[in-house]
């Protein structure tokens, strides 16, 4: 992955991501296929990999867990930019055909998760995450509309208060790194419903490394731990 002329090349992926980007509908063309890779253990449930095997693997990579299933080890298949927000989404893909796509650590769309799917995020101001939620003139407060399913939930309105809750150290892949510990609390307007995300921040450079986000009222919880970031 390189930056070309102000704008990121697509991520190299195998013909296998190939499968999955249709199967789901995804109408992304892939570019840059020079490279066959054999992923034996792609998606598997409660894997644990070593730090070496990690840092040693080509591609970016997180573990995730979705409510109370097994964790699954994820990597990224697309890195490019959203033409909305101009934001550069990841694109993160398992075995199983799913998919999961963040912007500066905030998920915002799923492809094919068994008990449903956020559509579609918008908002007139930029996700504090996306400003360096470290930084005290960045706003710690949020609005945006969502979109989610099963069922008609179109437009629904999200107010989010963040809060900084304590300096902690997480383990990311075998290395106890420190993180600032924010609380963002969601209200959901429509249907008087609140609930909290969690996300650790690097405290040098802001990025999220590790966050347990819903990503509607009814949907479950998702937890990831950034393995190895994208650069």
């Amino acid at each position: 992955m390189y930056k070309k002329n102000g704008y990121y090349t697509f991520y190299k992926i195998f013909p296998y991501f190939a499968i999955i980007i249709l199967l789901s509908g995804c109408t992304q063309k892939i570019k840059n296929i020079n490279k066959t890779i054999s992923f034996a253990v792609l998606g598997e449930a409660d894997i644990n990999k070593s730090p070496d095997y990690i840092t040693e693997l080509p591609y970016a990579s997180i573990y995730a867990r979705i409510g109370k299933n097994p964790q699954l080890f994820m990597v990224l298949a697309f890195a490019e930019k959203n033409h909305i927000t101009n934001l550069l989404q990841l694109k993160w893909v398992s075995n199983d055909r799913g998919m999961l796509i963040t912007e500066y650590g905030r998920l915002v769309k799923t492809i094919n998760l068994p008990e449903g799917d956020l559509l579609e995020v918008n908002s007139d101001h930029p996700d504090p995450l996306s400003l360096g939620l470290h930084l005290d003139k960045t706003p710690k407060i949020w609005s945006r509309k969502i979109d989610w399913q099963p069922g008609y939930h179109i437009g629904y309105q999200l107010n989010s208060i963040f809060e900084f809750d304590t300096l902690q150290k997480i383990n990311i892949n075998g290395t106890l790194t420190s993180s600032l510990k924010f609380i963002e609390t969601v209200t959901v307007k429509e249907i008087n419903y609140q609930y909290k995300n969690i996300f650790w921040i690097h405290p040098h450079s802001g990025i999220v490394i590790k966050s347990q986000q819903y990503i509607a009222p009814s949907l479950p919880l998702i937890e990831i731990t950034i393995l190895k970031p994208f650069l």
